[in-house]
């Protein structure tokens, strides 16, 4: 452990003592929560190093995931820290979420169940304040060739909703689809609208002749599957 009142910045810290350097002498994975932010403020605040600062921050928010659903007024109590720097950290945390589904993509995974959706776009979608629709598309062996999000909205504006969605599949060949989108309130118990939804999708693929295999509704780490609650009429 370094003695850190012997160093006024990062940049007068020994070079293996320095998170930069560290990094890249020994790889990101060696670094601490703390280390790692400090990366990304790059510098401190007057009488702070970007370490002091960081450590400082994640005793605010505890965790990335509380980090990264923030508004500005939350960062107030930290003086001298301007939005580019909240910015830049927002825009990390964001790039991780997304990393995820990149390579989703990539891999193309089997769907088998509506979890194995749920696992794949939970870490994104439980903290957004916004209701946001992603489409999952998947070819004849139920594997994943393409997620993609519609606009923002809510079920009370299904029709260019459907449209887009039904748009998407038949230009990607899919055979199949799963919606999925979240409440930003955290509860999953589906809404008269989203009933209403569900219906006119699921009609709406039989129509186009692209199966629609489920809805899902993200809350605060649940969901609710409209397939395994058997919660589906389309009479």
């Amino acid at each position: 452990m370094i003695n850190e009142s012997k160093y006024r910045g990062i940049k007068n810290w020994p070079k293996d003592d320095r998170p930069r350097e560290k990094l890249l002498k020994n790889g990101e994975h060696t670094l601490s929560n703390s280390e790692l932010l400090a990366i990304l403020l790059r510098t401190g605040v007057k009488g702070q190093s970007a370490i002091d600062l960081a450590r400082k921050i994640l005793e605010k928010f505890k965790t990335f995931r509380n980090m990264s659903h923030t508004d500005l007024s939350q960062w107030k109590e930290f003086k001298g820290l301007g939005q580019a720097k909240i910015a830049q950290i927002r825009a990390a945390l964001e790039i991780g979420k997304r990393f995820r589904e990149d390579e989703v993509k990539e891999n193309q995974p089997k769907i088998e169940s509506s979890k194995d959706v749920v696992d794949i776009l939970m870490p994104r979608m439980r903290d957004l304040k916004k209701e946001v629709f992603k489409i999952v598309l998947l070819n004849s062996q139920n594997r994943i060739i393409d997620i993609f999000d519609t606009g923002e909205g809510t079920v009370n504006k299904a029709n260019p909703i459907i449209r887009e969605i039904f748009q998407k599949a038949l230009q990607n060949y899919a055979v199949s689809l799963i919606c999925v989108h979240n409440h930003p309130s955290g509860k999953t118990e589906p809404s008269r609208e989203d009933r209403d939804f569900t219906k006119e999708l699921y009609q709406a693929g039989n129509i186009m002749q692209v199966k629609v295999l489920d809805h899902v509704i993200i809350g605060d780490n649940n969901y609710y599957s409209f397939t395994d609650e058997n919660d589906i009429d389309i009479s």
